[in-house]
């Protein structure tokens, strides 16, 4: 697979060229983290001061919601602590950490999922996430739903309201959308499996 095995619709509405350049950007890894699989690493996109703004620009122009249907941005750990809190700062939003769990020293709400060999858990500090309160769920991947969707329960769990999703990637044949309970989905690239 190359960097041509990115289809990038959505992030066209930047326009054609913007967006070849910041794919351009998107660093590909084959074998990492084990062999067979081509790891895409956005750390280059993040150190370029005009592809950052212009996949900010990308993700905003592909909300999946209106900016004014939601208060909080929340970003999954890890990767989605890059593009969660400048998309925050961008839109004029709160931004609301969705740890691993063990991660965080005050009182915690915890939510477990499957993994492929076991399970693991997120966690949100217990008094951040308000009674009714609209929260996007931010991330750079969505490949089974599995971590998007614990975090989704776990908005809900503490009180919170979902109303969609917003991905930098999307992984084609994993199925992950379909997990996510039929709320409104973005991502602006996607790349088969």
């Amino acid at each position: 697979m190359t960097q041509s095995d990115i289809t990038i619709e959505q992030l066209e509405r930047i326009g054609h060229e913007n967006a070849e350049y910041v794919v351009s950007r998107i660093r590909s890894v084959p074998g990492f983290p084990k062999e067979g699989i081509i790891f895409r690493d956005f750390m280059p996109v993040l150190s370029d001061a005009r592809a950052l703004r212009l996949l900010l620009e990308g993700m905003q122009s592909a909300l999946p919601v209106p900016a004014d249907s939601f208060d909080t941005i929340a970003g999954l750990e890890a990767r989605g602590f890059l593009f969660g809190p400048a998309l925050a700062a961008h839109l004029g939003k709160g931004f609301l950490a969705i740890r691993k769990a063990g991660k965080l020293p005050p009182q915690t709400i915890g939510e477990s999922y499957d993994l492929e060999y076991g399970t693991a858990s997120v966690e949100v500090e217990t008094n951040l996430v308000h009674p009714g309160e609209r929260v996007l769920i931010v991330d750079d991947l969505i490949a089974t739903g599995g971590t998007a969707k614990a975090a989704a329960d776990l908005i809900v769990k503490a009180g919170g309201v979902v109303v969609g999703f917003s991905f930098v990637m999307e992984l084609i044949g994993l199925d992950g959308l379909s997990h996510l309970g039929g709320l409104p989905t973005s991502s602006l690239v996607s790349m088969p499996a």
